[in-house]
């Protein structure tokens, strides 16, 4: 089978313009973008002058200066425009100065929450017992621990809740206040309140202080030797501490197997069966780019892919090259014909047994299961019917309501970020983590500060965190076009997004669909998940389960403590909203690997058979090395 070729005519922008305007006017205004052929070019190794003036020209375009001011910028903004951030504040500062009403229920507000906790203090310093007079938000665990409710430290902890309910009110319900505004200055203002926060503070912190006390002052020692030894790892490039006891190959990613297929943007892994016999359909699962595959591979108990294979599925996985400069103009559509396209190529080529080969239980996780969803309307469109099923693991279609990564997508945002990939080629892990650290600062940053740092105390590593700390980064094409056909233009979902020049809809899928949502997502929050029963005209299973984007997907077999909701609407069934939908269906206990491989079960050939070797020599698709393979393990 031929492999596929990446695309490598299009044009890549120099840094340096390729020609100056000879003359002034229209046509040579300081506009002109990179890579822009000019008339009357300059003799080599002179500057180009003003035939009206005789100044010459600036030897570089003014937008060159302008996108390496900001690369320069993003190193220490975590990518975050400060113009988005500064326009969105004089918004929200705007329209709060022209609301006199406002203005008045904040002023009325604050005097309400100062005598609550003038009244609380006076009664907790005689009584310990004083129920508080404000909980924290579900899911803040900052004040959980019983010394929170001791005189003085419950005090710091209720000011500091009445302050953060008090800054909420301040920063929401603002009239006029743009929407794209209104998300980000509640959450600027939130992350700046929460430096403030009290168990932040040594001296606040009664779990802090009572370390101190049994470790004589020693745990300030330990958290200093641990700053200095993350900041060394960090300025050395080597990865933090405890993650070593995790390597790919020999502690994670060892479901065997071989890589049977690879091109410039993946290699294909052909799982080896465990079963005698098999089902005729096989499993393509299509990770995210923005993290390495074997998140669905990990420890042995934790492995969706040796689960698969043991229930007797043949098991394919897309392991995505981590990009570098040369791939800087590979785009969305490189993705879904290098990836999605040529991985299914190759399993057609495998898997066939003199005749037509077995279509494909396809399955995309996050950002995979949006370009797999993509693949496969295209594929309706054309009359192509490889695809079996469809499972949609935490992907969204509809990028409206897309969670808290939204906060800081606009034009602004977009353009900044763009900026700051055209230095590089790509946007980077680091750039990528603090991101996502952000949208939830107190678990992935203060938590860590105070127990690490404050403590002394190093938390023990897992399988999970362990991926977590191994990023990937992503292209400039692609990202810019993700941002600005999907997460801004909500192409996909408007019938707008075009595959070979023709738009493609998700209701020409006519394959059964099973999508799963996570209750705690923050990256693709369930509600989004769940608007697939809006987009799709075929028979749609949509399974909610426990735990977040990540730790709710990676659910293990053997858990009891887990539950799901899960359901089946048919095309002619009435739609119905998520709310309802949560309120009605009923909850299962266990693991949701079982119900989508009961499910994979009942939409397969009922006649097994025999299990397949790895690779087919025949068509040059052997074994070209063991799994995990090479790609996983660029950094």
């Amino acid at each position: 089978m031929p492999m596929a070729q990446l695309n490598v005519e299009r044009p890549v922008a120099s840094a340096l313009p390729e020609a100056l305007p000879a003359t002034d006017g229209p046509a040579a205004s300081s506009e002109t973008r990179l890579g822009t052929t000019m008339p009357g070019t300059a003799i080599p190794g002179t500057a180009m002058r003003s035939p009206a003036y005789g100044f010459p020209y600036l030897p570089f375009g003014g937008d060159v200066v302008d996108r390496l001011v900001h690369a320069w910028q993003g190193r220490f903004t975590l990518s975050i425009s400060p113009s988005a951030v500064t326009l969105a504040f004089a918004d929200w500062a705007m329209h709060l100065g022209n609301a006199p009403g406002k203005q008045a229920v904040l002023a009325d507000k604050a005097v309400r929450k100062l005598v609550r906790l003038m009244v609380y203090a006076g009664a907790a310093a005689v009584d310990r017992d004083t129920p508080p007079c404000i909980d924290p938000l579900p899911g803040d665990r900052r004040f959980a621990h019983p010394d929170w409710r001791q005189f003085p430290y419950t005090l710091y902890a209720q000011s500091f809740l009445l302050a953060q309910q008090w800054v909420h009110n301040a920063t929401t319900g603002i009239p006029g206040l743009s929407q794209a505004n209104a998300r980000i200055v509640p959450f600027v203002a939130r992350q700046l309140l929460d430096v403030a926060a009290p168990s932040n503070n040594p001296f606040t912190n009664p779990e802090t202080l009572r370390t101190v006390f049994a470790t004589g002052g020693m745990n300030f020692a330990f958290g200093m030797a641990n700053w200095t030894e993350d900041v060394l790892r960090l300025m050395t490039g080597r990865r933090p501490k405890g993650l070593d006891a995790f390597q790919v190959g020999r502690d994670v990613a060892v479901t065997p197997g071989s890589v049977v297929f690879r091109n410039e943007l993946i290699e294909l892994i052909q799982y080896a069966p465990s079963t005698a016999s098999v089902h005729a359909e096989p499993v393509l699962i299509v990770p995210a780019w923005i993290m390495k595959y074997y998140i669905l591979d990990l420890s042995p108990e934790n492995s969706l892919v040796r689960y698969l294979v043991g229930r007797g599925f043949t098991v394919f996985v897309i392991s995505w090259r981590n990009p570098g400069p040369e791939l800087r103009d590979c785009g969305l559509d490189d993705y879904r014909r290098l990836g999605v396209m040529a991985a299914l190529d190759a399993i057609d080529a495998i898997c066939e047994t003199g005749k037509t080969p077995p279509p494909v239980h396809a399955c995309g996780y996050c950002l995979g299961g949006t370009l797999l969803t993509i693949a496969a309307a295209a594929m309706a469109r054309d009359g192509d019917p490889r695809l079996k099923t469809l499972t949609l693991l935490a992907a969204q279609t509809d990028f409206t309501e897309a969670g808290e990564l939204m906060l800081f997508i606009n034009e602004s945002q977009v353009a900044y970020l763009e900026d700051i990939m055209w230095e590089a080629g790509y946007l980077d892990t680091a750039q990528m983590a603090g991101a996502f650290q952000m949208l939830r600062s107190n678990d992935l940053i203060w938590s860590q500060v105070v127990q690490e740092y404050l403590r002394g105390r190093r938390p023990e590593v897992n399988d999970l965190m362990a991926w977590n700390a191994d990023g990937t980064r992503l292209p400039y094409r692609m990202h810019s076009e993700y941002m600005h056909q999907l997460l801004l233009g909500n192409d996909l979902s408007e019938g707008r997004y075009r595959v070979d020049g023709r738009p493609v809809v998700l209701s020409d899928i006519r394959a059964p669909i099973f999508a799963v949502g996570t209750r705690r997502d923050h990256v693709a929050p369930w509600r989004s998940v769940y608007k697939i029963n809006l987009q799709s005209d075929t028979t749609t299973t949509f399974l909610l389960t426990d735990g977040g984007h990540n730790a709710g997907i990676v659910a293990g077999p053997d858990r009891p403590d887990r539950q799901y909701r899960m359901s089946e609407r048919g095309p002619d069934d009435r739609y119905v909203d998520p709310d309802l939908w949560l309120e009605s269906t009923p909850a299962a206990s266990g693991s949701w690997w079982r119900a989508w491989a009961d499910w994979l079960d009942r939409r397969s050939d009922a006649e097994p058979m025999a299990a397949r070797p790895v690779g087919s020599a025949e068509h040059g698709l052997g074994p070209l090395c063991p799994a995990p393979g090479h790609y996983v393990l660029e950094r």
